[in-house]
């Protein structure tokens, strides 16, 4: 099958950015959305972020070939069902989402005649909402796929084209095993700046605004992390409650063994594991997802 139409539903960063770049890559696709606040509508429109902003999400989605939802994982279910009656059989039916296994089976839920292929782009930042977005947000990210047992392998193959053709990286992955990395990878993560940003917060008093007046690099990377859309991540925690709870353990374990190392003077021990740290951080400069130009290549304004 060929992808025509495309439907968007939710227009905020990964939204707003998904058509920005099938406008650059794809021009001969059309492309609907909705946002269910109409000041993002509206937003959306002024910046052409589709090529039609519709008033509701089943106007956007009733000639869809593909159906997108860019909306918070926890929101999924209740944004499918809103446009169930209006979309065709044939539409192939995906996500944004950081969670898959949640976001399966609430599409699954609400759409449970259509063909479902959830998907997460591994791309974003910590900022939010129709003003957010632009075109390169996937250039040479990975997109993972975790298509349910016995969908269409045509349809995996369609979807999979749509993506490497925004520029994005391919793979396909079992939905329980990506929730386990990603947990890894970007949930306890963001957990941690949450929280390390939140205790800085809670000692202002003690340090007297020194907290803020002297962040270096290291704490002021955290408050970027922790900028992130607090909807979306409380919905991902929620939905991934099992597998961040599971890597949550592993790594109270391995912070209470650096406490030990710390509090017996083991120098070696520090030393062993900062090394291996940072050989990871060079992995991640070679493979191209991140830069590796003093701080990243960013520039601060």
């Amino acid at each position: 099958m060929s992808i025509e139409r495309v439907a968007i539903i939710g227009l905020g960063l990964l939204g707003g950015s998904l058509g920005l770049a099938i406008a650059e890559r794809m021009p001969k696709i059309a492309t609907a959305g909705y946002d269910a606040d109409p000041n993002v509508r509206l937003r959306a429109a002024e910046r052409g972020l589709v090529d039609r902003v519709c008033d509701t999400p089943a106007e956007a989605a009733s000639r869809a070939d593909l159906v997108i939802f860019c909306v918070p994982v926890g929101a999924m279910e209740a944004a499918a069902i809103e446009l169930a009656a209006a979309l065709p059989t044939h539409a192939i039916v995906s996500d944004v989402g950081s969670s898959k296994q949640s976001v399966a089976k609430a599409l699954a839920a609400a759409l449970p005649k259509h063909t479902i292929i959830p998907a997460h782009p591994v791309a974003g930042t910590e900022r939010s909402g129709p003003d957010a977005g632009f075109a390169n947000l996937f250039s040479h990210r990975w997109c993972i796929l975790t298509p349910p047992e016995g969908v269409e392998a045509q349809a995996v193959a369609t979807l999979r084209q749509f993506w490497e053709s925004l520029g994005a990286l391919v793979e396909i992955m079992d939905p329980a095993h990506h929730d386990v990395v990603l947990a890894v990878t970007s949930h306890i993560p963001h957990l941690i700046a949450y929280t390390i940003v939140g205790t800085a917060s809670d000692l202002e008093d003690v340090t007297q605004g020194e907290v803020i007046k002297y962040s270096a690099g290291g704490f002021r990377d955290f408050t970027r992390i922790a900028a992130s859309d607090p909807v979306m991540w409380r919905d991902v925690f929620l939905n991934n409650r099992e597998a961040v709870l599971e890597v949550l353990g592993r790594f109270t374990e391995d912070l209470s063994s650096l406490q030990r190392a710390i509090r017996n003077g083991d120098g070696d021990a520090l030393f062993d594991l900062f090394t291996r740290t940072r050989a990871i951080r060079r992995s991640i400069i070679e493979q191209g997802q991140d830069d590796a130009r003093p701080d990243f290549g960013r520039k601060d304004h």
